[in-house]
């Protein structure tokens, strides 16, 4: 009798150590939402990124996996709300008249309100507040006000972006080279081909991480824009993503993700 009680004594403490040990679970689980959630169903949403915006977006060299803030970010949403994503990767240039013409669900890639854009897709919260700034080679020692007045340096960005219309109105449409992604952009200013880039400063920190000891941030332009995920225009996503998005910025979630991929300290 003593050998079963032992016995007993034994498994329950194991699986008392077990429990302790398993992971924290934030997201619903075995296709049902979390508590208090909307509940999606099991909907697959089609979210558009670029993979070439990191730390939102990328390829990983190593693995030739599709990681980045946005992935593990939209999954936890849908683990919230008991829905699929299926990421498609997708062009910047044309990507807001395709989210109006709603070619996809989500658009998910480090975009920055306006209220331009608010006029033909619908935001949903914010989930990050951020500046953009002037990225330049490490040896570069010219301020802000010295790139304004020599005409002989280039400024470089990607096109159809916040960072576009701002490097034409500080340093004029002709001085600024505008490409298709900032992957090109970023190659463009360590070869020299240009001498700046103005950028957001997340996705400056994530290229200087990727370059190491080559880039510097020279300058800071903004500190009041705010990053949210975009929808078609009447989505019927809006709501439930911002409750699992507020869900997340209450419990701590989103700033967990925000320190892994650098958004924050």
């Amino acid at each position: 009798m003593k050998k079963v009680t032992l016995l007993i004594s034994i498994l329950v403490l194991a699986s008392l150590v077990l429990v302790a040990c398993a992971p924290k679970v934030t997201g619903g689980t075995g296709g049902v939402a979390l508590a208090g959630m909307p509940d999606l169903k099991g909907r697959t949403i089609t979210v558009a990124v670029e993979n070439a915006y990191p730390p939102f977006n990328m390829i990983d060299e190593a693995t030739g996996e599709a990681v980045g803030w946005d992935y593990d970010t939209v999954r936890e949403i849908c683990a919230r709300i008991n829905c699929v994503p299926e990421f498609r990767e997708a062009s910047w240039d044309g990507i807001f008249p395709a989210m109006q013409a709603d070619e996809y669900d989500m658009l998910a890639d480090g975009v920055t309100y306006t209220e331009e854009r608010d006029k033909i897709v619908d935001y949903s919260i914010p989930y990050l507040t951020y500046g953009q700034v002037l990225l330049v080679r490490v040896d570069e020692n010219a301020t802000l006000d010295e790139f304004k007045s020599n005409v002989d340096l280039i400024i470089g960005t990607q096109i159809g972006t916040t960072n576009e219309i701002t490097a034409h109105k500080l340093f004029g449409a002709e001085r600024v080279q505008s490409f298709e992604d900032f992957g090109a952009t970023i190659l463009a200013l360590l070869v020299g081909d240009i001498d700046a880039v103005v950028i957001d400063s997340v996705a400056a920190l994530g290229y200087m991480a990727e370059n190491e000891g080559k880039m510097k941030i020279g300058a800071e332009i903004t500190s009041d824009e705010q990053l949210a995920f975009v929808f078609p225009p009447g989505s019927d996503l809006v709501e439930p993503v911002n409750a699992a998005l507020q869900s997340m910025i209450d419990d701590g979630t989103l700033e967990e993700l925000n320190r892994k991929w650098g958004l924050s300290e």
